[in-house]
């Protein structure tokens, strides 16, 4: 298929229907690729699925602007389908809110602005669905940290066409009991491993969830029990249970404070405490020049991120990064996934008086 970005939404529509479950990504890198190739004024290189598309105009400052190209498997909702609502014109199906409205506004303002006043790096990366060993950023930095090289950096996650400063980090855990199995007529023999669950169930219950504030913007923790097993038959005392708990931690926190905090509350005897996995949370670093820019060209009241995000990627290369982008997070891999159409003319003309207006000086 060959993209037509003349058109913003025709574009979107194109771009969704090019089905891209995570690392099946090939044929929309594909499309991405061929369309911003003859363009003069970028030069595209590719490291596996993803495609880096940038300036080089000689300008005092890079910015980058990123997407991720793959999506949550297909649940019967491809092709799209347009809907007319009573607040506007909808885009329905797979990858309409995360995040094909934001690769469709990259692609065609990618095309279209030869002469940014900042020097731009866009970037459509591959795997941002699964496990971060196979993240596009994360393979990028490892093999080309200079593609990644910028000022700034704007995520377009979902967000509803406002901005989204930072995001949670967070962490998974498995908790493991273990007791004496036996049969369930003579239980008293035995001791089960379930019923040692209840101080760890009441230890998260009783956790003081936190409200912080971090640079201005409020962050709410969680805490929650998300997966339990234990058992093997109905006959049967258990002498083994596991807990799943999932901590979301505010950017006030590192990775290890936050992981530190969570050995400290589940440290019982004879509960066994595995990771499964750790992404650190990324202060809003809107007092930021670069920042204050992008805010003043955008406008609207900036609000925290609840859940991960790759701004934290980006924390760690030491960019500063904000989330901007269509749609509702809130339908993020949903069946009825979409995205009203207004969004995308809205992000697409936000992003265009940023890179192609110097942005006002004097106080957000």
């Amino acid at each position: 298929m060959t993209l037509d970005t003349r058109d913003l939404h025709r574009l979107f529509a194109q771009i969704v229907d090019i089905e891209s479950v995570s690392r099946n990504e090939e044929r929309l890198a594909d499309a991405v690729q061929a369309v911003l190739e003859p363009c003069g004024h970028l030069e595209v290189t590719r490291h596996g699925n993803s495609v880096v598309a940038r300036t080089h105009l000689g300008r005092a400052q890079r910015m980058i602007i990123a997407g991720h190209l793959d999506t949550v498997p297909v649940a019967d909702n491809l092709p799209s389908r347009l809907e007319h609502r009573p607040d506007g014109d909808y885009l329905v199906g797979r990858g309409t809110a995360d995040m094909k409205g934001g690769i469709a506004v990259m692609v065609q303002l990618a095309t279209q602005l030869a002469e940014p006043v900042h020097d731009v790096t866009w970037v459509f990366y591959e795997c941002e669905e699964i496990e971060a060993a196979a993240n596009g950023l994360t393979k990028i930095a490892a093999a080309q940290p200079q593609w990644l090289a910028g000022d700034f950096a704007v995520l377009m996650e979902p967000t509803s066409a406002r901005i989204e400063g930072g995001c949670q980090g967070t962490t998974r855990f498995l908790l493991t009991t273990h007791g004496v199995a036996a049969h369930s007529a003579r239980s008293w023999l035995g001791h089960n491993a379930i019923h040692d669950l209840t101080p760890l169930l009441q230890r998260i219950q009783a956790f003081p969830v936190r409200r912080v504030m971090v640079e201005g913007l409020e962050y709410r923790e969680g805490l929650n029990a998300t997966i339990v097993s234990g058992g093997v038959a109905g006959n049967m005392i258990p002498d083994r249970a596991q807990l799943q708990v999932n901590y979301r931690f505010a950017p006030d926190l590192d990775a290890d404070r936050a992981l530190a905090r969570m050995r400290e509350l589940f440290d019982l005897p004879d509960v066994d405490f595995e990771v499964l996995d750790l992404s650190p949370a990324a202060r809003p670093g809107l007092d930021r020049p670069e920042a204050r820019g992008f805010l003043q060209a955008v406008g609207g009241t900036p609000g925290p991120k609840y859940g991960w995000t790759d701004v934290a990627r980006f924390g760690q290369l030491g960019i500063p990064a904000v989330n901007y982008g269509p749609a509702d997070a809130g339908k993020a891999h949903a069946v009825d996934e979409c995205c009203p159409l207004a969004d995308l003319d809205t992000c697409a003309g936000a992003l265009t008086t940023w890179l192609t207006n110097r942005a006002p000086t004097g106080e957000i």
